[in-house]
């Protein structure tokens, strides 16, 4: 009888620690997961899954006219060969959106936050392969 006892306890403490073990490793690995999956990428995937839009001039709200250009970061380098080809589409989209601005509009760091916001909701909607990350302005000069 006592061996019995002896024997279950030993198996009850075996399991307990098995248990213990399976759940701290599977909570280390989902922690370690999300680390590595929240990550910024490095510059050169960065650089890799990229779009430059030149130097463009167009004329804003009112008598005003802006130089911008732009960088546009995508989640994949097969966006990013989608995007060459749109970007004559990207360019119609940049003029239209920057034609409604004023000067005003687009002046400090709020208003190219909303300009840029703005045209990552717009080039995302041309994606059929992966989507915009961010959108860089990479040179800006409004007169």
């Amino acid at each position: 009888m006592n061996k019995n006892k002896v024997l279950t306890i030993m198996l009850i403490v075996l399991v307990s620690l098995t248990l213990i073990g399976v759940v701290a490793t599977v909570v280390i690995t989902q922690i370690g997961g999300k680390d590595t999956a929240n990550a910024e990428p490095d510059i050169d995937t960065v650089l890799e899954s990229s779009v430059d839009v030149e130097e463009l001039t167009t004329n804003l709200k009112g008598s005003n006219f802006v130089k911008i250009s732009l960088k546009v970061q995508t989640d994949s380098k097969d966006a990013a060969e989608e995007l060459t080809k749109r970007d004559f589409q990207m360019k119609d989209i940049l003029i239209e959106e920057l034609s409604e601005l004023s000067k005003e509009n687009l002046e400090g760091k709020k208003g190219k936050a909303v300009l840029q916001n703005t045209l990552k909701t717009k080039f995302n909607g041309l994606m059929q392969e992966g989507q915009i990350q961010r959108v860089y302005i990479t040179s800006c000069i409004i007169q």
